[in-house]
């Protein structure tokens, strides 16, 4: 099968069909690179995509990525990258080896097409220029001959004819002798001319077209053949990167298989675990009975009553108060340590009775107690070093990242010294490298700097262990009660910031003139002998701990004893609480657990 002996008269369809195969060559080559244009662009979406939800340096976003779920999202955004960069790889092996090489063998095609096609034209003139010169010799011999029969019969006339002179018939018959002759030579040279053009013709059409279009069909075959392989190209740049991308989806199954909701729910309980324990059960009030009186309108000593109290709202009081219990508060001095067995008298201390109003007032008028402050959590402001206003749990994993981020700065300090020590040893090995004394300021500033660290971390690390030590075991529930931090309840002692004599709400101070304090006393203690309706209660509260309360203003209470509230915490650390109508006086806030009444005029709610 070849189109030289099949096709041999249809060299315009061939040239046509040969334009067309180009054609279709260069419209693949163009789908090829807008199929690295699309591959291009996907990744760079896909690099953007990946990019914007990645976590942001040094923000919220970045602790988030803590969580298991949240680390699987950030490995496939990862995962999703490299999957770009393997359609990027697809654009550049298609561009390589399609796009290029097509691109250059079309041109080679181009030219071998048109230097085929311009031997198959030039074969053609020349034998349309071999055709005109048959049948110019063809026309000339059939125009001898019949001038020549032209001649032959004018010379018979002329010979029949007994009129005509002998000269005459003698010219008639020379002349159709040359017409004769001619017609002859004619005749030869058509038959050369008919025999060299049947040759050309042969060669024409058996050997110059069949050799031609044999190279046209062979450029063909290559053009589809090309084709056909850069089609196969096209797939197996696909197939190269199959595995790479199967190696990304198989990272963004495992991120997803590594999702643990377990561990996600307990780094939210470490992340916001207060340390603090659930309020106990509200215990029934009864107001169906009427108050009962436990201390009789004369008596000026009190006993405590063995029955529940009564919470009240009101009335006038039959009984005379203590002179140290009155509205404004008294200077009670708080414990000064960190736990409740630092308090003079102790959780171990037996309770002491109330001594007699004479024994009582006398050490009143003459003591002037100096008291310490108890730092409440703060509820806003400046973070304090120590991280007190925080949660036990929460206080607690500060103080370690604190640790950790100084035993880090330690450590590359550390590193620091032993690399100059090592340079100070060469230059006293090499004196022409340096000078050794050069190094002395240096190595010395890092030391400082080290002794400075390690200060500061042994100061995180004993509040860590006070912290620790104060907390329950794991799985315990931790206390819920703001600045009490370890098991038996202690408030927190190293965030006093200074002595100061005053009361809670800081109505006496130190700077008072010992006669003008007399005078207030004196008076104040005359006003609580007259009838005064005491505070009403604005909710209860139950002990945490055993007070024993030995300053003036303060009130002793057992551990479990419920009491009332009739004056919440100011903000200075301490509550007023009643037992029944006579016995009043101020407790730490950490040492009970307040339930305040929501219907009572200004209370608040702490639990």
């Amino acid at each position: 099968m070849s189109w030289g002996t099949e096709l041999w008269d249809q060299f315009d369809n061939l040239e046509k069909h040969t334009q067309w195969g180009i054609d279709v060559l260069e419209k693949y080559i163009k789908f090829v690179k807008e199929r690295t244009e699309i591959e291009l662009s996907y990744a760079k979406q896909l690099r953007n995509l990946s990019k914007k939800y990645q976590p942001k340096k040094n923000s919220k976003e970045e602790e988030e990525y803590k969580y298991t779920s949240c680390k699987a999202f950030l490995s496939t955004l990862n995962e999703m990258n490299d999957y770009a960069g393997q359609h990027e790889v697809i654009s550049e092996n298609m561009t390589s080896q399609i796009t290029v090489d097509l691109a250059r063998f079309v041109q080679e095609l181009k030219q071998e097409r048109k230097s085929n096609f311009h031997d198959g034209r030039k074969a053609q003139q020349h034998m349309e220029t071999c055709w005109k010169h048959l049948e110019s010799s063809k026309r000339r011999f059939e125009r001898d001959c019949k001038e020549a029969d032209r001649a032959q019969q004018y010379f018979e006339k002329m010979d029949a004819d007994i009129n005509v002179t002998k000269a005459d018939v003698e010219k008639a018959r020379q002349q159709a002798q040359i017409r004769h002759q001619m017609a002859e030579d004619s005749k030869a040279d058509y038959s050369s001319s008919l025999q060299k053009f049947n040759q050309e013709q042969h060669e024409y059409y058996h050997t110059h077209i069949p050799s031609i279009f044999q190279k046209i069909q062979e450029m063909e075959e290559r053009r589809i053949v090309r084709i056909g392989e850069s089609m196969k190209t096209y797939a197996e740049v696909d197939r190269q990167v199959i595995p790479i991308i199967g190696k990304c989806l198989d990272g963004i199954v495992k991120a997803a298989e590594a999702i643990n909701q377990k561990s996600d729910s307990q780094l939210v309980i470490e992340a916001y675990k207060s340390g603090f324990e659930p309020p106990g059960d509200i215990e029934f009030e009864d107001y169906t009975q009427p108050m009962k009186r436990t201390v009789s309108d004369n008596s000026l000593s009190n006993s405590r009553g063995d029955g529940k109290p009564e919470l009240k709202f009101g009335g006038k009081s039959k009984g005379k108060l203590w002179p140290f219990i009155k509205k404004n508060k008294p200077p009670p001095p708080p414990p000064a340590s960190a736990s409740p067995s630092a308090v003079p008298n102790g959780p171990q201390s037996p309770k002491q009775q109330k001594e007699p109003l004479s024994h009582r007032f006398n050490e009143f008028m003459i003591s002037k107690p100096k008291i310490h402050c108890f730092r409440s959590l703060k509820r806003g402001g400046a973070t304090p070093e120590d991280f007190s206003n925080l949660p036990p749990e929460q206080r607690r994993k500060k103080l370690q990242q604190k640790v950790d981020e100084l035993n880090k700065e330690i450590q590359k300090e550390m590193d620091q010294r032993d690399a100059i020590t090592k340079m100070k040893d060469v230059y006293l090995k090499n004196p022409q490298m340096g000078d050794p004394a050069s190094l002395d300021h240096k190595l010395t500033e890092v030391s400082q700097n080290i002794e400075k660290l390690r200060l500061e971390a042994q100061k995180f690390e004993a509040w860590l262990a006070e912290v620790e030590g104060r907390l329950p075991a794991r799985g315990e529930q931790a206390r819920r009660q703001s600045g009490m931090y370890d098991g038996q309840g202690a408030p927190t002692a190293n965030s006093c910031a200074q002595d100061r004599e005053s009361s809670p709400d800081g109505s006496y101070t130190e700077e008072r003139s010992q006669e003008n304090e007399v005078k207030v006393l004196a008076t104040d203690f005359d006003d609580e002998f007259d009838d005064e309706e005491p505070l009403p209660a604005i909710g209860t509260c139950k002990a945490l701990y055993t007070f024993e309360g030995q300053n003036e203003g303060t009130i002793s209470v057992m551990e479990g004893e419920i009491l009332y509230v009739i004056e919440e915490d100011k903000g200075d650390g301490w509550t007023r609480i009643r037992r029944n109508e006579d016995e009043e006086g101020y407790v730490p806030t950490s040492y009970v657990e307040v339930y305040l009444d929501k219907n009572a005029k200004g209370a608040k709610t702490y639990i």
